[in-house]
Order: structure tokens, then sequence, then C-alpha cells
């Protein structure tokens, strides 16, 4: 998610004392953790510790009016309520002082949001501003009155330099009391705790994202101050063994598909179903210590047999008592597929169209002839078409590659 904000607080010095009493916003007791996800921690995401009961993910971002829709969202949504998490949204909000940007921006993530009604979605403003702080004030405001109309909690994601440097944040926050989600890491390596002795000091913090290692390399921990993140929730219980369940406000399709997973037992598992190995687990079911590697990440059924599961990928065995259970659909086989790998360069044998989404119904933006050829990094199967994604100098195009049990476009180099 950042790339301004890693500068923001490497040093502690750099960082102001805590200045309130955590206890002012919410006590200890029930403050909670989470992780946000971009497509970085995969379809189905991954978190920091077990004691993780929040996640936001992206659903996609703008960057000066291009625009980039994250196709892991709707799974990790998914994934998220499965596992008995409270899952929210953000947006990458790189629109500077244009409200026409921010208003074609809205209008293409607000209808996309797969958390429920009154959930959070958050503005990532840390790039991008221009030079008219109150433009950039304007358009952040623009933003998050749209997300409230619309029936989200809006939030602003961004670090205390930038905002003061690129906006008038004492009307943000006027307009919107603690609705900030600040970015500040004033320590270095694997923190998992937030260190509140080093918390950037600025009014209306409602979330602090405290570190970019938070339990593992890469990924992003925050913790909810003010009981924010229960926006769109009416709790949560636990059944009978011991399973966390969340109760949305609303549903959306990807809370349909998680409530699903999370309602199946362990005993209706089988070989193609997607896991995720617990960060409690300890031992293999065949009795050897599990490594950390393995935990906390997520894995296809390869085989079932009694109380155990052979997980692909690593190819053990581990119990059904340690894994858990974020997709019930289980992977098509098409044979045909089985020729495009997930990298390759493809070859037109004649005319193709360039889009900006996997569907004819997305934006032609050029075309590929014979004679050239497109360096793809990932193969999806969408509309009776195979679609090859690949970077192009304005961000992600697709073009599709063969048709469902049909006569192939062109030819293919796999890597």
């Amino acid at each position: 998610m950042k790339t301004v904000s890693k500068l923001l607080t490497v040093l502690a010095g750099a960082v102001m004392a805590l200045s309130f009493s955590v206890g002012t916003y919410v006590s200890a007791s029930t403050q909670s953790y989470g992780p946000d996800w971009s497509k970085y921690q995969g379809s189905y995401g991954k978190y920091g510790t077990s004691k993780d009961q929040f996640v936001i993910a992206q659903v996609g971002g703008t960057y000066g009016g291009y625009y980039v829709d994250q196709p892991t969202y709707r799974t990790q949504v998914a994934s998220a309520i499965a596992a008995g998490k409270r899952a929210h949204t953000y947006i990458w909000y790189q629109v500077g002082g244009s409200t026409s940007l921010a208003n074609a921006a809205l209008s293409r993530f607000l209808p996309r949001v797969q958390t429920p009604k009154g959930s959070i979605v958050a503005l990532d403003y840390e790039a991008g501003a221009s030079s008219s702080k109150q433009a950039n004030t304007n358009a952040i405001l623009y933003g998050m009155n749209r997300i409230k109309a619309a029936g989200y909690t809006p939030v602003l994601y961004s670090g205390k330099y930038y905002l003061a440097e690129h906006t008038y944040y004492n009307q943000i926050n006027s307009a919107y009391p603690t609705s900030l989600w600040l970015a500040g890491y004033p320590m270095r390596g694997i923190q998992t705790l937030a260190p509140f002795r080093y918390f950037p000091s600025m009014d209306g913090v409602a979330l602090w994202q405290f570190t970019d290692n938070y339990g593992t390399t890469g990924l992003d921990g925050s913790v909810d101050l003010t009981g924010i993140t229960h926006k769109g929730y009416d709790g949560s219980y636990k059944t009978a063994t011991g399973k966390v369940v969340v109760k949305p406000k609303t549903s959306t399709s990807s809370i349909k598909a998680g409530q699903k997973a999370n309602s199946t037992p362990k005993s209706a598992l089988k070989a193609g179903m997607t896991v995720k190995v617990n960060l409690s687990a300890k031992k293999w079911a065949t009795g050897q210590a599990m490594p950390s590697f393995v935990k906390g990440h997520t894995y296809t059924i390869k085989q079932v047999s009694g109380n155990r599961v052979l997980l692909s990928g690593v190819m053990s065995w581990a119990n059904k008592s340690d894994v858990e259970l974020l997709g019930v659909k289980t992977p098509v086989t098409v044979s045909y597929v089985t020729n495009y790998a997930q990298r390759g360069v493809f070859k037109p044998r004649y005319t193709v169209n360039v889009r900006t989404g996997m569907g004819t119904n997305y934006r032609i933006t050029g075309h590929i002839g014979y004679g050239a050829q497109v360096l793809y990094v990932h193969v999806y199967i969408k509309g009776g078409l195979v679609w090859a994604q690949y970077h192009s100098y304005s961000g992600l195009r697709y073009v599709a590659m063969g048709k469902m049990g049909g006569q192939s476009y062109g030819t293919r180099t796999v890597y």
C-alpha cells in the first residue's frame, strides 16, 4: 500500500511522543488489530497474528486518471468473512486536487464495494498531490462526502507530514472528526503490537498503521483505537467448535461466499478446496513440527484422509483442526487451458483488440497485429475467452488469446 508513508517515521526520533491517553479513545482490552491487503497478499490474503480481527482490502485505485481494479479484492473479502474477520475496503486515491478525477474514481469503485453498508471505505491519499492545498483538501472532502452518501464510513489514509504539507487537514478533521487512518512506522523489523510510546500525535486518529512488517516482512498492520472497524457489523459470536462468525449488517456476493465457507463443517472438506493454515498450528498430522513459513498461508487441498488433509505446494499432511476453509468452490479443470502458462509470450496470428479489462464490454485502447508479441504476466478465463494480462506504458491491459473450446487467436511461448 505504501510509498511515501514508509519514510514518515523510520527513525523513532522523528516521531512525537504519545500525547493522549489511549483510554481516551478505547480501552486496551477492546483495541483490535488487523492487516490491509492488496494484490500482493494474494487471492485469500494473509494475517500478521492469530489475534487479528479485521481486514482492509483494496478494491482498486486511480493514478491521475488511470484506473486499476484489484483482481484479488472479491476473494479477499470472502476469505476474511470466512475466517471470522470484519472486512473493510480502501481505494488508492491519487487524484491530486481534481474533483473531476475524484468523481470518476468514486463512480467506478463505489459500485464495486463488497463489504457491508456502514463499513469503512478509506481513501489512500499519499501520492500525486497538486500544488494547491485547498484543491487537494476539496478533492479529499469530495471523496469522503461521496462515500458517506453511498452508505459507508469514510476514512482518510495518509501520513502526518504528507497531510501537513499538501492539505488543510483541520478542514477535513472538522468535517469528519476521528476519521483518520494514520501511517507511521517508528520501529523497524517484525512488529506484532503497536508501540504506543512512539505514537505520532495528531488530531482525529481512528486507526494507526504502525508497521509494514506485521508478523512477517511486507505486511502492513494497524490498530483500531476507536472501534471504527466495528462499523457495518452487528458483532460476532463463536460456534460450539470455537469458530468465530461475524454478522455483517448487509450482504454482498463476496459476503455470502464467505459465510458459506464459514458454515461448512470440516467434515465436508474435499480435494480442490482452499484452506488457510492457522497461525496457532504447531505440528503436522505426522507429528513433525510445522515450520512458521507455512502458517497463515493458503493452500489447495490435494487429498483428504480421515481427519487429515494433504496440502498442495508443500505436499504435507495437516490436521483438519489446524486449517480454516476459505473457499467452498472447487476449481474447474478445462483441458484446453493446460497449454497456457501464467507467464509467457503471446504472438497473435491476426489483429486483436487491446482492452482495459477482461471482457468485450471494456474500452479498446489499441490493437496488436501479426508479427507483434505480448509478454503476459497472468492468464484468466472469463466470458468464454482466455485473457492475457500484461503491463503496458499506460498500466495493465488485456488481450483475448483464445476461445473456450474454439480456435486459438495465436501462439504462446511458455516460460
